[in-house]
């Protein structure tokens, strides 16, 4: 793979950075940087409040360092990335995970619909081309994030949570992260693609060889599907709340004529077809209420930016 220019601009060449959130990496550390020097000027490593050595050998090989005082969470580390990016003024940053699992060749594949001009986001896809052997419990946390994370873009995708992606100065800028936790992936997905952003997919090959999670899966995966959910209601309220309110006061309205007929019928109420039907549009009008409200918020938030 040629070097690219990964420091700063000369004459028509990208400025590139190579961004690595890491926390208690030493055993893996030094490994990744000596790869990616072979390709990289530049390599921005965030070492998220380690206990161990991590930052002390990424200085050592000449990483420029961003060190969070505790530990903050992995969204932390990429947005403390890519206010570096900006601040920086790079043309692209390219996220890689700390533990080993992905290649420094296939950087040049990952940059590239970028390069092209063809996308703002390129992702490095479990799911294309070879099969990477994912774990099987992996595979269907990913799948079903994918799923829901594809009901907010425009663009779908087949690896909603791949640590390996390239970001172009577009996303860069005008993409501001709040997300602490892993739930990061999905809100850059979304809020890029609210942003007209266009996303790509690339293949790549992943190593799971020896420990490369230090996080557990079920409460990965619960905080992800649940910071999904919430940026999914921030950016689309309408369609959030207000699909499932239509959805209830159709289905209360059915209840409602059905416990009308039994009263003109039996000349009582219908206890249980009064409850269900009470109960159904009540849930549908506050629904409603709810996105007409969240929408109006976000419509002036998004106004006065």
């Amino acid at each position: 793979m040629p070097n690219i220019n990964y420091s700063r601009k000369k004459g028509n060449r990208m400025s590139i950075i190579i961004g690595i959130p890491a926390y208690n990496e030493e055993k893996n550390i030094a490994k990744i940087i000596v790869g990616l020097k072979k390709v990289a000027g530049q390599i921005l490593i965030c070492d998220d409040g380690s206990t161990d050595s991590t930052s002390e050998i990424a200085e050592s090989l000449g990483a420029t360092i961003i060190k969070h005082p505790k530990n903050l969470g992995y969204g932390a580390a990429i947005r403390s990335i890519f206010l570096k990016a900006k601040e920086i003024d790079a043309d692209i940053l390219v996220t890689i995970d700390a533990d080993g699992q992905h290649r420094t060749k296939d950087i040049q594949n990952v940059i590239k619909p970028i390069v092209d001009g063809k996308a703002d986001i390129s992702i490095g896809s479990r799911f294309l081309g070879e099969d990477n052997k994912v774990p099987n419990y992996r595979k269907i946390g990913i799948k079903i994030i994918t799923k829901v994370t594809n009901s907010s873009l425009s663009e779908k995708i087949t690896d909603a949570q791949s640590g390996f992606r390239a970001y172009s100065k577009k996303v860069i800028k005008e993409v501001t992260l709040s997300e602490s936790g892993m739930g990061v992936s999905t809100e850059i997905l979304i809020k890029a693609s609210n942003k007209e952003c266009r996303i790509a997919e690339v293949p790549i090959i992943v190593s799971y060889e020896g420990e490369t999670s230090t996080h557990n899966p079920v409460s990965h995966g619960t905080s992800v599907i649940f910071s999904t959910i919430k940026f999914t209601s921030i950016e689309h309220p309408l369609k959030f709340y207000g699909i499932p309110s239509v959805i209830f006061l159709i289905a209360g309205t059915i209840f409602t004529y059905f416990a009308v007929q039994y009263y003109v019928d039996v000349g009582r109420l219908n206890t249980n077809l009064t409850l269900v039907s009470g109960g159904t549009v009540l849930i549908g009008i506050v629904l409603l209420i709810t996105a007409i409200m969240l929408y109006s918020l976000v419509s002036v938030v998004r106004e006065k930016k």
